[in-house]
């Protein structure tokens, strides 16, 4: 008889093995696809900013408020798109998603004016901000014994979205140009919006109704407010939305922070794409983890880990330094899929959606003033101060979930 020499990449793939059958691998194989693009889409758009500023002949800051419409309109889309999913089922929102974000890439690619460009990326983060909700509904009840696991490959698939497309954007945008990048990418959306439309099976009629059925809006709102006043749920969303306002404010500025430390900008880009690497390996193991342990050890382990490096990353210079720290940076991603497999585990059936979908709006909203954060910081010299007051902010994080009750 022989044992396997690698007892954690046994343990993964029982863990991936427990995902399938009944098509699930399908919905998760569908659901995560369906993530790379969205996610990684959000992140290509900044990627190509110098060749929109050239095109459109406009500053900096102009530029940017197109890349704030896109986060600002993801934000404020997880409430309605939560309703929505009570109302329709998840099948229906995912596909809608990203039919949605293919036309919105088709508009960025043929913008002939940089007011029809602003509008096309106000509308890809309201297309793609009705995936979350939806996709958080449908992997929590769909693995039920096993949702940390199927959100963490989800959202590891998602970081290797944001690693590559950018990457391979900018390497081929110099061959056929920015315009055909954005609207060539509608087609995957396509793609992946039949892929979803065929495997993801729809609610049945006693899961959609009472949602559907005398919610007034004042009801839904004390619903809502009622299921918040859940010491845990309230807890976990108040870690998350600090983690999320670190991690915005790193990710904005993480590669300029480490040409200030003496690498060039090849260099840094390739550290920043090596976070997003070690993120999604990191969401993976963590998620099995999860399931095995329990979700309040590896909140609690993943979130300290997350309070040491921002400050290490201070101290700390030479490439290869430098790497080591970036990439122990990005295992901090992990805490995503424990987190959201925990939050929505944890809310009432009757309005899981619509519950999801407001936290959800809450803490992007918060987390979207990190680079904002950041780059005062910045701007005034003080870069150093800034990461080490993430560090702090991680720390009452990991406060929260320390407060968390311990699982059953």
């Amino acid at each position: 008889m022989t044992s396997s020499c690698n007892p954690v990449a046994d343990r993964l793939r029982d863990a991936v093995h427990g995902l399938r059958g009944d098509g699930r691998g399908w919905i998760l194989f569908s659901v995560a696809l369906g993530w790379a693009f969205t996610l990684g889409l959000r992140f290509l758009v900044p990627a190509l900013l110098p060749q929109v500023k050239g095109a459109f002949d406009v500053t900096n800051a102009t530029a940017g408020l197109a890349i704030t419409a896109l986060w600002v309109g993801y934000a404020v889309m997880q409430f309605p798109a939560g309703v929505l999913v009570d109302r329709f089922g998840e099948r229906t929102l995912l596909t809608a998603s990203l039919c949605l974000s293919g036309v919105s890439l088709c508009l960025l690619g043929l913008s002939p004016v940089f007011a029809v460009f602003f509008a096309a990326s106000a509308a890809f983060g309201l297309g793609s901000g009705i995936y979350g909700p939806s996709r958080g509904t449908v992997l929590s009840r769909t693995f039920t014994a096993n949702a940390g696991t199927a959100f963490g490959i989800t959202l590891a698939v998602g970081s290797l979205g944001s690693a590559l497309l950018p990457n391979v954007a900018t390497a081929v945008v110099g061959q056929v140009g920015w315009r055909f990048v954005l609207a060539g990418l509608a087609v995957p959306f396509f793609v992946a919006a039949a892929l979803t439309w065929r495997v993801v099976p729809e609610r049945s009629t006693a899961e959609t109704k009472p949602a559907a059925v005398d919610r007034s809006p004042r009801r839904l709102v004390r619903d809502i407010v009622n299921t918040l006043s859940d010491r845990s749920i309230r807890l976990a969303t108040v870690a998350v939305a600090l983690l999320l306002f670190v991690y915005q404010g790193l990710t904005a500025f993480l590669p300029l922070y480490l040409q200030t430390k003496g690498l060039d900008q090849q260099t840094a880009a390739l550290l920043f794409g090596l976070m997003f690497i070690t993120g999604a390996m990191s969401q993976v193991v963590a998620g099995s983890a999860a399931d095995r342990v329990g979700m309040k050890p590896v909140l609690l382990v993943v979130t300290a880990v997350g309070v040491v490096t921002p400050a290490v990353l201070t101290v700390t210079s030479g490439t290869a330094a430098l790497a080591v720290v970036v990439a122990v940076l990005g295992s901090r991603m992990a805490v995503n899929p424990v987190t959201n497999a925990y939050i929505v585990g944890a809310l009432p059936d009757q309005i899981e959606g619509a519950a999801w979908g407001f936290i959800r709006t809450a803490f992007f909203l918060v987390g979207a003033t990190g680079s904002t954060f950041v780059g005062f910081f910045a701007d005034a010299g003080q870069f150093d101060l800034a990461f080490l007051a993430l560090a702090g902010l991680s720390a009452v994080a990991l406060g929260c979930y320390a407060l968390l009750p311990g699982e059953t």
